[in-house]
């Protein structure tokens, strides 16, 4: 059976990418409007009727919008906006977080995607809220990097015009729009400070935490926290462990973790550094924005929503 699937929202950014990977998808038949029609209300709704899913790739006033427009039709919506993250009505698109949600996106009408940033922060995060490490009243800190894509074909054409610094720090009114989906999601009872910044590379993303064992509730190894990461991420899905190595051999080339090791895959990957001298703990979460922090996602959604293999169409990296 071929799914039809409406992006809408095709010329974005994340339709785009969307769009390439439905396109090397074996299972659908992806469906996007001419640009005559794209802001034609009529035709989308039309369009969302006639699908078996629709995927909206849009700002979050027009997400909005869109789904006011699919409440008049049966469709089923995947939202790559930010709009629904937290709205009781619609199921978070993190499959992997917590037992059950596989479940749930399987059987919902309306499925948010994740945001990028909090898929890695939540996967750091959750795991070790859950097992009692972190406890719940903890104050966390988030340093995080992006490649410029995160902002859309607005920054994309900043940096092709020269206007783009190498590297900048944004949100800081600490009050970035992914908070309350780090905070809905993450079981912990205070938002973390979120440090986000953007650098002159196209796409990849670093998430950091950095955790003191005096901030835990119990004497770990850094052994303890990547056993427990991988305990939770042992089943189907792209949330992967770094090996369990010295620091400097899980580092790449020139002691660098590069930002953008994992460009095109959908896949996340998870590291644990440890320095036993000072009781000090590194958690990196390393995925491509545009990929499980984006488009891959919201196609691993589309395929459990559809009852498919829900790695289809995306790349699994190395």
């Amino acid at each position: 059976m071929t799914y039809s699937i409406f992006i809408d929202g095709a010329a974005g950014t994340t339709g785009l990418q969307v769009a390439d990977r439905l396109a090397r998808h074996p299972g659908v038949d992806a469906r996007a409007l001419s640009d005559e029609e794209r802001k034609d209300n009529a035709a989308r709704q039309q369009m969302m009727a006639a699908s078996d899913l629709t995927i909206l790739c849009l700002p979050d006033v027009a997400a909005r919008e869109a789904t006011a427009m699919a409440a008049q039709t049966n469709a089923r919506l995947i939202d790559a906006s930010s709009a629904h993250r937290t709205h009781a009505d619609w199921v978070y698109g993190f499959a992997e977080l917590i037992a059950g949600q596989r479940d749930a996106i399987a059987d919902a009408s309306r499925i948010s995607n994740p945001g990028c940033y909090p898929t890695g922060f939540l996967a750091l995060t959750r795991p070790l809220v859950d097992a009692g490490i972190v406890p719940r009243d903890a104050l966390l800190s988030v340093p995080a990097v992006s490649g410029f894509s995160g902002g859309g074909n607005g920054m994309i054409a900043q940096q092709a015009d020269g206007a783009l610094p190498v590297f900048g720090s944004y949100g800081v009114t600490l009050a970035h729009k992914h908070l309350p989906e780090m905070l809905a999601y993450a079981g912990l009872d205070n938002a973390p400070i979120f440090m986000p910044a953007v650098a002159d590379f196209y796409s990849g993303m670093l998430v950091n935490l950095p955790l003191h064992s005096a901030q835990l509730t119990k004497s770990v190894t850094g052994q303890d926290l990547h056993d427990c990461l991988a305990a939770h991420f042992d089943g189907p899905g792209l949330v992967r462990m770094a090996a369990a190595k010295a620091n400097d051999d899980a580092l790449l080339a020139n002691n660098l973790l590069a930002a953008d090791g994992l460009v095109n895959a959908d896949h996340m990957e998870l590291s644990v550094f440890a320095n036993p001298d000072n009781s000090q703990f590194w958690l990196l979460a390393r995925l491509d924005n545009l990929g499980k922090g984006a488009s891959g996602a919201a196609v691993q959604n589309m395929n459990i929503a559809l009852g498919l293999d829900e790695t289809m169409g995306l790349s699994r990296g190395a």
